[in-house]
């Protein structure tokens, strides 16, 4: 993978994403390639675009039919790795890739932020799971009421497959960097390799997260409208809560034995004690049988909560599922204590069902059980479902929740399930209104999306769109009614019918681009997405045949109309004319319908190496030898005499050295003959004698038993405090302790010329773990401070931070570093993949003045030498 970019640009709470990704095959046979993404199960992708060699695939939405033949092979499941509460499902698609040819995938969609806990998060799957060359992720934001609270968060679920989040756990990952105004802000997230490898040593594998909140002022919320649609988002604040009569329904089958029932158990106990004075509540247990706690609702109470605790607490896992009469039993107590009025008249009836399996004891037809709970709760309790690890039926209480004015939650079986569960519940702790009605005037307004809402919790939003029936009016009323703990609540606004923003985004910063074509309504988007989504949910609803074949044809209709990928619709691939350049043919492929060629085909240059604890070394192709980042500039120098050379060695017991191969100069040029990196190996003394060679066909680790390991092959190996992780034809990754890091890149030519060789580049990811007197041809630099002073015209008076010269201009400057003082020239070198530039300040006649001695004093009598000249003692290794 050479390019992992993803873009998002986010217009009131719509988010329109476009992922790029770029591929090689190195390999000298043709190899099957796999482009996946995790993206958002509520969102809908709207494009999906290949480029193999010079072949364009463009996506196709069409109708769905019944036999799926001719489309695009591409898998949308749920997937098995860590999301928490927030649903991921994954993107696949595979092609085989021609040796030494190139690939590139473009994949966007759509998503409307839902806002949880009084926070919008839009997430990013950043999981390329290799080092890439050139890494970007990219989210504007654009609210016009304000944006409040913006945060970019650390990486998240990086801990897992051995990957981590860093040295430093909080705040945003490195090399992010945040901009914003009142109502418009910039994100980017663009680490360099060496980033990369400091994060995750094998590639980065995590979300990246910006959570924000807007501002608000209104009590009827903010309504906004643009070209013939408009949007309601309605989140008041400050109201008193209502009592709520919560019945915990709690799964304690055989299944839920051991953590399941454990992390739940503790979740409970925590929530109890959340419970309000004015609320009511009863425990249900249910296996083959259902227990029920008490038979009534009863206060919340000190005494009631220990005593609450305490059952729940003696619950044990026995038995089957009885799904259909846990439902029936926790209905049947809340409607018996409204009968009985135990319950305030204005309140909250509310189960929160818990359950790990499906159903297998009672009834066990789902759709009976659907029919039974939807007859039982009549509208008047709303049914809240966690499903807890791989096994559960997560359709069934998706249907449930959908059905009975509530919602579903996952939760997966690790160490923070409790955790989960008690996110879960903070999301209905507390209700402020019920029975809440928005009411637009019918001959004002069409097609409007659901209008009537059971409850609305603190933290949340309820949104509503739709189309205006006469653009001619100047003014749309609007009112809304609901009730309160205390009376009956009457919003009402006229609003003016006219835009807020133009097609370019509007005041703050630019919107998404079209390329020509005519920019898109985001409130008309966010309508036709919500429309869907409700279609969905009708349909997933309905067991009419008919109703449901009705419901179909109307969301295949808008699908298609709006390239939304969705399980009415389907996506085909088919090749562009040959007459279209692939940029030109992506461009009319359309890949959002937000975002054109400009946003997902630009070309994204390379960042600089970042100044602090990392070195590199490459050699060849005009490339220098040696690369020494100081804390503020990064110095080069070359070496044009072949032999093993002493790269760094430490008293901790880490050798590096390196071996040096020449070519040909090129023809017709200045330069008289190229030098390269072919061997690179490593001694590592503690806690045991290992050897390391790596070359770029091979890497042979030696600790006792001796292992060859092919480079066009990934695999880890590793024992006792080192690992070596490959990745194949492109990088091996070198851990020793935990604490030190160093990244091999294979540089590989696909036909080389007589002037060039397969070679190798040599970064030190962490340097954590090496000693403060550190020496060798890059060791020597680490942790030093370097500074510039000026010689010629047109040098920044600033000794420490001068300008980097214009292009063409060779300024020079002097370099003063460990007491040596010498002349540099200011150039620009390709590292990394070849592709990354850095700018630098060349030292010149091999280093001569800038080392400590002479170029000849580094170098190693055998490939493990370990000896060194240099430093108190002349320390052998570390």
């Amino acid at each position: 993978m050479t390019e992992f970019s993803v873009k998002s640009t986010i217009i009131s709470r719509y988010a329109f994403t476009t992922v790029s990704c770029r591929m090689l095959n190195r390999a000298s046979k043709d190899q099957e390639v796999t482009f996946q993404m995790q993206i958002p199960a509520a969102a809908f992708i709207t494009n999906f675009t290949m480029l193999i060699g010079n072949q364009v695939y463009q996506g196709e939405i069409t109708e769905r039919d019944e036999k799926p033949g001719g489309q695009v092979k591409e898998k949308r499941n749920k997937t098995t790795e860590d999301n928490g509460e927030k649903g991921t499902e994954m993107f696949r698609a595979s092609v085989v890739l021609p040796s030494k040819d190139k690939a590139a995938f473009f994949l966007s969609y759509e998503e409307l932020l839902q806002r949880r806990l009084g926070k919008y998060e839009h997430v990013v799957s950043v999981r390329p799971q290799q080092l890439v060359g050139r890494l970007t992720v990219e989210v504007n934001v654009l609210e016009r009421s304000g944006i409040a609270e913006l945060e970019v968060l650390r990486l998240q679920n990086s801990r897992r497959k051995g990957s981590g989040s860093g040295e430093d756990d909080s705040g945003p990952p490195p090399s992010t960097v945040i901009h914003h105004n009142e109502t418009f802000a910039h994100v980017v997230f663009k680490p360099s390799v060496v980033q990369q490898a400091k994060i995750a040593q094998n590639g980065i594998l995590g979300d990246f997260i910006v959570r924000y909140d807007v501002s608000r002022e209104q009590s009827i919320g903010d309504i906004q409208v643009l070209n013939g649609y408009f949007v309601h988002y309605f989140a008041p604040r400050d109201l008193p809560p209502l009592p709520k009569n919560v019945v915990f329904v709690l799964d304690s089958s055989a299944s839920m034995v051991g953590a399941k029932l454990r992390q739940t158990k503790d979740a409970l106990f925590t929530i109890l004690h959340d419970l309000r004075p004015q609320d009511h509540f009863n425990i249900i247990g249910f296996s083959n049988r259902v227990k029920v706690w008490k038979d009534h609702l009863v206060s919340v109470t000190p005494n009631n909560v220990r005593d609450g605790k305490v059952y729940i607490h003696h619950m044990s896992p026995s038995g089957g599922t009885d799904i259909n009469g846990a439902l029936q039993t926790g209905i049947a107590l809340l409607h018996d204590s409204v009968a009985r009025h135990d319950l305030e008249d204005r309140s909250v009836s509310l189960i929160v069902f818990l359950t790990d399996g499906k159903p297998t004891v009672g009834e066990t037809h789902t759709l009976k059980i659907l029919n039974n709970t939807r007859e039982a709760a009549r509208g008047r309790v709303c049914i809240f479902t966690v499903g807890i690890g791989d096994d559960v039926d997560f359709r069934l209480l998706e249907k449930l929740s959908l059905e009975n004015c509530g919602f579903t939650r996952r939760v997966h079986e690790d160490e923070d399930a409790g955790a989960q569960l008690i996110g879960f519940y903070d999301e209905i702790r507390t209700p402020l209104l019920s029975d809440i009605r928005m009411d637009y005037p019918p001959d004002a307004v069409e097609q409007v999306t659901r209008t009537l809402f059971p409850n609305y919790f603190n933290g949340s939003e309820i949104i509503v769109a739709g189309k205006l029936a006469d653009r001619a009016k100047d003014r749309l009323h609007v009112e809304v009614t609901a009730s309160n703990s205390k009376k009956f609540v009457v919003l009402k606004k006229d609003v003016p019918v006219e835009p807020r923003w133009g097609g370019s985004g509007g005041p703050g910063g630019p919107g998404p681009q079209g390329g020509g074509q005519e920019d898109p309504n985001p409130l008309e988007r966010l309508w036709s997405y919500l429309t869907l989504k409700e279609l969905q949910s009708s349909w997933l609803q309905s067991d009419q045949e008919q109703e449901r074949d009705r419901l179909r044809r109307k969301a295949q209709a808008l699908a298609v109309a709006g390239r939304f990928l969705t399980p009415f619709t389907s996506m085909k691939l088919r090749p562009a004319p040959q007459a279209h350049t692939p940029e030109a043919t992506y461009g009319l492929a359309g890949m959002s319908a937000a975002t054109g060629p400009e946003t997902v085909m630009q070309s994204l240059r390379g960042t600089h190496l970042q100044p602090g604890n990392s070195t590199a070394a490459g050699a060849g192709g005009g490339r220098p030898a040696a690369v020494a980042p100081f804390q503020a500039k990064v110095t080069c120098f070359k070496f044009l005499f072949y032999n093993f050379y002493k790269l760094g060695s430490s008293h901790r017991g880490v050798t590096v050295n390196g071996e040096l191969i020449g070519a040909p100069a090129p023809p017709h040029g200045h330069k008289k003959q190229r030098t390269y990196f072919h061997a690179i190996t490593i001694l590592v003394n503690k806690p045991q004698r290992s050897y390391l060679e790596i070359t770029p066909s091979r890497v042979i680790v030696d600790g006792g038993d001796r292992q060859v390991l092919p480079c066009n092959q990934s695999t880890v190996v590793g024992s006792r405090g080192l690992e070596v992780s490959v990745s194949a034809n492109a990088n091996v990754t070198v851990t020793v302790q935990g604490t030190v890091a160093f990244v091999i890149l294979f540089h590989l030519y696909k036909k080389p010329a007589p002037y060039q060789r397969n070679h190798l580049g040599f970064y030190i990811a962490n340097g954590q773990g090496l000693s403060g007197n550190c020496h060798g041809l890059l060791g020597q630099f680490l942790n030093q401070e370097a500074r510039l002073t000026e010689e010629a015209a047109g040098l920044s008076k600033n000794p420490t931070n001068p300008p980097v010269p214009e292009a063409g201009r060779r300024s020079k400057a002097i370099l003063r570093v460990k007491g040596h003082q010498v002349p540099v020239v200011w150039k620009q070198r390709k590292i990394y993949n070849g592709e990354e530039q850095v700018d630098c300040w060349f030292a010149g006649n091999n280093a001569a003045n800038l080392i400590d001695g002479e170029y000849k004093d580094y170098l190693a009598a055998h490939p493990f030498d370990s000896e060194t000249t240099f430093g108190p003692g002349a320390p052998r290794g570390l």
